[in-house]
């Protein structure tokens, strides 16, 4: 089965799951176990919500992460103050990367903003593999952060 292929079976499901909920943590929480379970090259997927002025640890799936990330720095708050989706096929060569795991070799970041346009949240995903994220993954994912965006932060 294709990428597309694959996400186009998850869209769906995480509509479902998402449909009616309101509890940020519960829909983070479902995402990411979804897509680590369906997905097998997502080495690690997770959520760093905006709080205080910086990224915060959300739930996730896979080993462990930051705590905290700088509005600005690394590949999640780069998307964050950027506006837009990172996609990173080596992130030894991305500047300021900051290795939560030595293991990850490639990194897609994708931010989920509210009705007002405010960034509440990233989508981060690592994998183990260079160049695993591309343009499929930069729609899909973008179509989730939508979803979040209709259902938590209207």
């Amino acid at each position: 089965m294709t990428k597309q292929e694959q996400y186009e079976l998850l869209i769906p499901q995480i509509a479902g799951l998402i449909e009616g909920e309101t509890d940020e943590v519960s829909v983070q929480a479902n995402i990411s176990a979804i897509l680590k379970e369906n997905l097998e090259y997502f080495f690690w997927i997770g959520f760093y919500e905006v709080r205080d002025n910086e990224l915060r640890l959300g739930p996730f799936q896979g080993s462990v992460a930051c705590y905290r990330i700088p509005y600005g720095k690394g590949v999640c708050g780069t998307a964050w103050e950027e506006g837009k989706t990172i996609i990173v096929p080596d992130v030894e060569a991305f500047p300021g990367h900051i290795a939560c795991s030595s293991l990850s070799r490639s990194e897609i970041v994708v931010p989920v903003f509210d009705t007002m346009g405010k960034c509440r949240c990233v989508i981060d995903v690592d994998s183990v593999e260079l160049g695993s994220f591309d343009d499929t993954d930069k729609k899909y994912l973008e179509q989730i952060a939508s979803l979040m965006a209709e259902n938590l932060y209207e």
